[in-house]
């Protein structure tokens, strides 16, 4: 399992479903899981509390024990701020790689002011900040600066992880069920 994580507007979304498609796995974007309630939450520019993300986070890990048990690989777009999160998805069973998309504040600002459609308002952006537990020196992440186009960013991601991939094809492959 890949999860792209970060602060909203970080990129999570775009790189996600890249990866999904160069490595034919299932996509998932969290925020589909979200409630109508917190996403209502969200929209009037109030940030989430834990106590509103945990049956959040329980749906989507319902939903990945799912993907796994069928024996499929999947990309999610989360935002994974805290380390307990992280560490609840490590619980699921796949090898996992976080690929956490970090940047300046104000460039992922602009990003964001420059999106539409979307239910998270800009003004949430500095609570993320806020709230991100930098997930840097986990044994398991690979950083990726915003900075650079989505092409750059996906070149560089697929240099960190083709190994890992072919690795993990390889155990699935070879193994009787």
């Amino acid at each position: 399992m890949l999860i792209c994580c970060g602060v909203s507007g970080s990129g999570k979304t775009t790189l996600a479903r890249a990866l999904a498609e160069v490595y034919a796995f299932d996509f998932v974007e969290a925020d589909d899981f979200h409630s109508t309630e917190n996403r209502a939450h969200m929209a009037a520019g109030q940030p989430l509390d834990e106590h509103m993300r945990a049956p959040w986070i329980e749906s989507i890990c319902t939903h990945l024990s799912d993907v796994r048990a069928a024996g499929r690989g999947v990309v999610m777009s989360n935002s994974c701020l805290r380390r307990a999160h992280r560490d609840r998805y490590r619980t699921i069973g796949f090898q996992t790689r976080f690929l956490y998309l970090h940047g300046e504040h104000a460039v992922i600002q602009a990003r964001m002011d420059n999106r539409s459609g979307h239910f998270m308002p800009s003004t949430l952006l500095s609570s993320q900040f806020l709230d991100l537990e930098n997930p840097s020196g986990e044994a398991d992440v690979i950083s990726l600066n915003v900075q650079q186009k989505l092409p750059e960013i996906l070149a560089c991601a697929r240099n960190l992880l083709d190994d890992d991939i072919s690795s993990w094809l390889s155990a699935r492959s070879s193994t009787c069920y």
